[in-house]
């Protein structure tokens, strides 16, 4: 851990080092809420929908360089929760036993079958925004500001916690049972299912209060939503994430404009 810390710290100060000579420098820390789901745009596979939203946490730090009174750029390294939950109504693929029972009774094997349980999916990611921010500042305490830009995220881990009993049914409106009631209760590693990297767009809306000339606190709102379908097999779904975000922080300045 210690050694990732310090990788962490020294690309930062290489990406800060051409900034800090010619502009102020914030560095913030914040964490909060992020509540997230997975949407499925316009595709017709069953696994995508019915998804709703859970809550995770969203926590990073950030580097702030003010450029001009008003506008600024901010890179940001944050932890960030992604994912979501089904209550009932469940399609998955077929296991290999379920498809060998279809085939000795002579029935198609369906693409997909369906079962009532509950699961939740829990994807979590390294993302790095760079924002370009704006300030508006309209009194020497307050500001509002908005920021926005392009993230790339890297997955940590992935696993989908699954709870209930329920038969397997061959339809989605569950008239077909074609097993006794089923135990669901597990969860299950799905990282190695999932694509390593993502990228979107993320953006928020602020407000600081300046307790002084160097440091403040600040409450944001705002989101974040990924381009790729993270699914590796769309077998598994094609989903994107995204998430809203509420986070409260602490920036403290580290460097003034030099003259």
């Amino acid at each position: 851990m210690k050694s990732k810390l310090r990788l962490v710290v020294a690309v930062a100060t290489f990406f800060m080092c051409p900034f800090v000579v010619k502009a102020q420098v914030d560095l913030g820390i914040k964490a909060g809420l992020s509540i997230p789901n997975l949407t499925s745009g316009n595709s017709s596979n069953p696994i995508n929908s019915g998804y709703s939203s859970r809550l995770g946490l969203d926590a990073g730090v950030h580097a702030e360089f003010h450029l001009t009174k008003r506008f600024s750029i901010q890179p940001e390294l944050r932890y960030s929760s992604q994912g979501g939950k089904k209550d009932k109504g469940q399609a998955f693929p077929p296991t290999p036993e379920l498809a060998a029972g279809f085939q000795a009774q002579g029935i198609p094997v369906p693409q997909y079958v369906y079962a009532d349980y509950k699961s939740v999916a829990k994807f979590n990611y390294l993302m790095i925004p760079v924002l370009a921010k704006y300030h508006f500042g309209f009194s020497p305490k307050w500001d509002l500001y908005v920021a926005a830009g392009p993230f790339v995220s890297f997955l940590l881990n992935g696993k989908q916690e699954m709870s209930g009993t329920s038969p397997i049914f061959l339809d989605p409106a569950h008239t077909q049972p074609v097993t006794p009631p089923q135990d669901f209760n597990r969860t299950q590693d799905i990282k190695n299912d999932l694509k390593k990297a993502n990228w979107g767009i993320d953006g928020h809306i602020g407000l600081a209060y300046h307790l002084n000339s160097r440091s403040a606190i600040f409450v944001e709102g705002g989101g974040n939503y990924g381009f790729v379908k993270i699914q590796k097999d769309k077998t598994n779904g094609e989903n994107n994430t995204g998430a809203g975000v509420v986070v409260l922080g602490y920036s403290f300045r580290i460097c003034d404009k030099k003259k």
